[in-house]
């Protein structure tokens, strides 16, 4: 399927208001944009190049970011890649024997299903299909915001450890599109309509999961990468 997208990746945190002092005040990214839904609130930044990031905070008294947090804590919790037709996209990947939960398409400008990350390497993947643009600036009761940030980074994208390359290549790339490359061993995975990558390291018996989110410092030096982010549980790394 031609046309997706990889558009953001998403972090969980027990609140927004602990992510501005690192994305902002460390890697100089950008308020985008935020909102609230039922049981979750979001917001994004974004970074040199156009990559985004978006940080998820638990609202009320159940939900899946508060089941999220109970288990593993702050950390990596989602990709979001939007295709053509999510219809077209579930049939791709049924077929490819992936369990497809969370069909939404009551809101016909947002209409989504996500893979379990037992499925799809240890990260659930959010499919999308919406001709919707993110609203640029509109954020109500956006948390405190660190004056002057630095420079922003580029993001690139984010990386993760599969058991071998089939599998990494049957879910970035035969179902989610992406062009495959091989670069000092590391599967690399891109998108023509995406400033943000995959990178997957090759692991027979390590977990499969996420295990950073790569930038590219630009006209700075950047500290306290390749440790876990205060309150966002997430390993930044130089991938220069």
């Amino acid at each position: 399927m031609s046309g997706i997208q990889f558009d953001h990746i998403a972090i969980a945190a027990r609140r927004i208001a602990d992510a501005p002092p690192y994305l902002m005040g460390v890697l100089g990214g950008v308020p985008f944009f935020g909102m609230s839904a039922d049981v979750f609130r979001f917001g994004q930044w974004e970074f040199e190049g156009g990559g985004r990031l978006e940080v998820l905070e638990p609202r009320g008294d159940n939900g899946f970011v508060h089941r999220f947090l109970a288990a593993r804590g702050p950390g990596i919790h989602h990709v979001t890649f939007k295709v053509p037709s999510l219809h077209v996209a579930r049939e791709r990947a049924t077929a490819l024997g992936y369990g497809v939960v969370g069909y939404d398409a009551s809101v016909p400008r947002w209409k989504e299903a996500f893979l379990h990350p037992k499925d799809a390497l240890g990260i659930v993947v959010q499919i999308v299909e919406s001709d919707a643009e993110p609203p640029r600036g509109h954020w109500r009761k956006p948390p405190p915001m660190p004056t002057a940030p630095p420079p922003p980074v580029r993001l690139l994208g984010l990386r993760l450890r599969a058991h071998s390359a089939e599998r990494a290549r049957r879910q970035w790339s035969t179902l989610l599109g992406g062009d495959a490359s091989v670069e000092g061993g590391v599967h690399i995975f891109r998108w023509a309509s995406s400033p943000l990558r995959i990178a997957v390291e090759i692991d027979p018996t390590g977990e499969e999961r996420p295990t950073g989110i790569e930038i590219v410092p630009t006209a700075r030096s950047v500290s306290g990468l390749g440790v876990p982010a205060p309150d966002l549980g997430t390993v930044f790394v130089d991938a220069r």
